[in-house]
């Protein structure tokens, strides 16, 4: 057994470490001009390009999707408005065969990575095409074939998993990491805390993103921890940290890019603090009004993330007000148009709802199913069309 050496005092002395402040990491300013001594960010043309048009999308989507939910056509929605910099820009650091596991503000990722429109609104509206089979609430994605683990609702419980799935990739030694993203309010979960603590102790490599956004539903940040933030926690599992400005999309780049060298080449989990802000409630059902200004939010909108990317591309010469025009125009095109076909698809087949979690399924499971037949055909007025068209001939297997 080892111990750690540490500075004896023969008297009683105190401290609650206010003196200590973690700095913020910055490199772009608002203007889409670096910080006088910031370093150049690694990053060509056609991966700045990718970022972008994910951001824009993102954005594109949660608009359009916000709105669809207004007129009664979606029955919830969470936006990702503001805080696209945080993810999008972190999970653009990552190898592409990285584990994500996100909270439910995560959309950005997958844009990134590739899951389209049309998978998006097939999740939203729970159809036949949905991978979850209609199973999950709106927002609920997943998606195997991106690497990025189905959300769970219930606050928190992704980080404890992300350890300790990131413990098996130390096994495998694949050379691939976990990356799971968070809200402050969640890192106030004791999940929190029993994450961080064992991967601490088992060194194994996962980046803990919190995104600081300011509130925990309504309540804001000051009433949540009197300490420095998310930040200063990862002393007492002795982790590596970082705090970085949240909106600037190179800070939050680069910042990952070398979480994850410590993560992959060390085994050194990393926590990861953003300082940003959701411009947006926090859900359809939710009325910012109710516990925050509209002035304190002006201000956060002119800390916009997209058009600090935008401007910072410009200036390179890598994009222009017609491109931006175009891009803008074809995703809403798009998004409209995909959600149309998305809402006239018809819900999964009723024998979904029995399959995928036994490998047969078993003569229980198949009873109460041939009695939900009865009832439905027993009152087919109570249920959709689609729901009487199970199969007679269905008895089990998955």
């Amino acid at each position: 057994m080892t111990t750690t050496k540490s500075k004896v005092v023969y008297s009683p002395v105190f401290t609650d470490g206010a003196e200590f402040r973690i700095p913020t990491f910055k490199l772009l300013k608002q203007d889409g001009t670096l910080y006088k001594g910031g370093k150049k960010p690694d990053l060509d043309k056609d991966k700045a390009l990718r970022i972008y048009k994910a951001m824009v999308m993102t954005r594109v989507l949660d608009e359009r999707m916000l709105a669809a939910q207004r007129q009664g056509r979606l029955s919830f929605y969470m936006q990702c408005t503001g805080e696209e910099a945080a993810v999008i820009g972190s999970a653009a650091a990552l190898d592409d065969a990285d584990m994500i596991m996100a909270q439910y503000r995560e959309q950005g990722a997958l844009a990134y990575r590739g899951f389209t429109i049309d998978e998006f609104m097939n999740q939203l509206f729970g159809n036949e095409l949905d991978y979850g089979k209609g199973r999950q609430m709106p927002v609920h994605y997943g998606s195997s074939k991106l690497n990025y683990m189905t959300i769970s609702s219930p606050l928190a419980t992704q980080i404890p998993q992300a350890t300790g799935y990131a413990y098996g990739q130390k096994l495998a030694g694949d050379g691939h990491c976990t990356i799971t993203y968070f809200g402050e309010g969640a890192a106030s979960e004791g999940d929190f805390h029993a994450a961080l603590n064992m991967a601490a102790v088992h060194r194994v490599p996962v980046i803990f993103l919190c995104r600081n956004n300011g509130y925990a539903i309504s309540t804001p940040a000051t009433e949540q921890f009197a300490a420095d933030g998310v930040a200063p926690r990862a002393y007492g599992y002795k982790m590596d940290v970082i705090r970085v400005d949240g909106n600037d999309i190179l800070a939050v780049h680069e910042a990952t890019k070398a979480a994850r060298k410590l993560a992959v080449e060390e085994n050194r989990p990393v926590l990861v603090e953003t300082m940003t802000y959701r411009l947006a409630a926090h859900s359809s059902s939710d009325d910012p009004s109710g516990y925050r200004s509209k002035d304190e939010e002006a201000v956060w909108r002119e800390k916009d993330p997209i058009l600090r990317m935008q401007r910072w591309l410009m200036k390179h010469k890598w994009w222009s007000e017609d491109e931006e025009k175009q891009l803008q125009e074809s995703l809403r095109k798009e998004v409209l148009e995909t959600m149309k076909r998305a809402q006239k698809r018809p819900p999964p087949p009723l024998e979904s709802l029995v399959t995928d979690v036994y490998d047969e399924v078993p003569p229980s499971l198949n009873r109460q199913f041939e009695k939900l037949k009865a009832h439905i055909r027993k009152y087919p007025d109570a249920y959709p069309k689609s729901a009487g068209a199970v199969s007679e001939t269905k008895k089990g297997g998955a």
